[in-house]
């Protein structure tokens, strides 16, 4: 059973960020990265390698696709529910603050 259901943040335009940058993906990378936010629901509280917290609310969960690629999807926690706010292929070591940025944006964005 699952202890946390995973949804999709919604812009006010209807358009759900991270599903889109999912559907950007090969579709073994993207049974990939859906298997991780899978571990997330079922498992939750998980920690390293599969998640980590960010600070401020925020998590990742990390994954590995093809050719060496690294995938973070940050998301959050509301309603008793894992909020996927973005999604990206991480390409430094650190993360983006950018990415990080627009996360916490959207984050706050949902707590209007």
């Amino acid at each position: 059973m699952k202890k946390l259901q995973a949804k999709f943040y919604r812009t006010q335009g209807g358009i759900e960020p991270a599903r889109e940058f999912l559907k950007e993906l090969d579709p073994l990378d993207r049974k990939t990265v859906g298997a991780d936010v899978a571990t997330v629901e079922f498992g939750w509280p998980v920690g390293m390698p599969t998640c980590r917290p960010l600070g401020n609310g925020l998590w990742e969960v990390r994954s590995r696709i093809s050719n060496g690629r690294i995938v973070r999807v940050i998301f959050c926690i509301a309603d008793e529910a894992m909020v996927l706010l973005h999604g990206f292929v991480k390409k430094s070591q650190k993360t983006p603050k950018t990415d990080l940025d627009l996360a916490k944006s959207r984050k706050k964005e949902m707590e209007k």
